[in-house]
């Protein structure tokens, strides 16, 4: 076995035939997307890799950020990894250990702790991770077949048809743009939801900008009259997959329904361009209340819990974050 952990030491060849082998392969285990992240300001990638009779069998990519002042820096260091691991089905126990183990030793001291948000099902591999302390944390998520625009409106529940319906007829419109005006008319909605509603840190202007230029970057915005009211930031995978990253409405625009139509947009998007699915990228934890969580229900998707596993380095500072949070969150 032999542990890669750099870009540099990992074969782009391997990379991309790993991807095409993986049952679990994802958009944010791609070179495109750790590219991505290299080009943003504000975070840090990292990927690390593990060989077996030299061929690559494993890949973990993600990055790491913090947020704020000096202080709330200190106390929110974390390494994310979208999408779960990148595994070949004949992984051996001892190369994923390996991978995890070493990943742990390259990021304990920068980062207080390691969450993996999987989107696809890791249910063989959670006793390997929990050998080495990566835990297993239930997580919800919806996935909606998207085999063709019909079938896809029609799993709709009716209030959600209606509503679409009802936008539709007093002119609302979603389209994709790459305009710089409409990106920032896009963030100023988001960045008002994120600090009056989910009351978490928000990517800056910088990765929706660069967003657009992806080759499966999209951002498909609402219009009403001339007026974007709403949007949704996505990335899409292999003709596979469409996922869902940041979605948005104006609140005071409700009686046209634009979170409605934005979260259409995708699903739409994805039905015409012949994805297989659309990824609503989470909705909370089985044990919390979770608004979001009976919005998203209302699309016809599947309801899965594939989770998320996370390693602390630091767990008292990690429990002192999460009260921080929580405070904050409650003021």
């Amino acid at each position: 076995m032999l542990f890669h952990f750099n870009r540099t030491q990992i074969d782009e060849t391997q990379w991309h035939e790993l991807l095409d082998n993986s049952s679990v392969a994802s958009y944010f285990q791609t070179l495109e997307c750790y590219n991505f992240y290299t080009s943003l300001s504000f975070m840090t990638p990292f990927v690390f890799g593990v060989s077996e009779n030299n061929k690559l069998v494993g890949l973990l990519c993600g990055y790491l950020i913090a947020d704020g002042n000096n202080v709330k820096r200190f106390f929110s260091r974390r390494a994310i990894v979208p999408g779960g691991l990148l595994l070949h089905k004949d992984i051996s126990q001892d190369a994923l250990k390996m991978l995890l183990t070493e990943a742990v030793s390259h990021l304990r001291k920068k980062t207080i702790y390691i969450e993996i948000r999987n989107y696809n099902d890791y249910s063989s591999f959670v006793p390997t991770l929990d050998a080495v302390n990566f835990n297993y944390k239930p997580h919800f998520n919806f996935h909606v077949a998207t085999p063709n625009v019909e079938s896809t409106f029609s799993a709709l529940s009716d209030s959600k048809k209606r509503q679409i319906k009802t936008a539709q007829k007093t002119g609302v419109e979603w389209s994709e743009t790459t305009n710089k005006q409409e990106i920032g008319a896009f963030y100023i909605l988001l960045k008002q939801l994120y600090a009056t509603k989910i009351k978490l840190p928000l990517f800056p202007l910088e990765f929706f900008e660069k967003l657009v230029e992806l080759p499966n970057g999209k951002l498909l915005v609402v219009k009403h009259e001339g007026e974007l009211i709403g949007g949704m930031a996505c990335v899409s995978y292999s003709g596979k997959v469409v996922y869902e990253w940041f979605v948005c409405g104006d609140e005071s625009k409700r009686d046209v329904y634009a979170s409605v139509v934005a979260t259409w947009a995708g699903l739409e998007y994805a039905a015409v361009n012949n994805y297989e699915r659309f990824d609503f990228m989470g909705a909370g934890k089985p044990q919390k209340s979770y608004g979001v969580r009976k919005f998203k229900s209302k699309f016809g998707g599947e309801r899965i819990e594939n989770g998320r596993f996370l390693y602390l380095c630091k767990p008292l500072l990690y429990t002192l974050g999460k009260t921080i949070l929580t405070i904050k969150k409650i003021s």
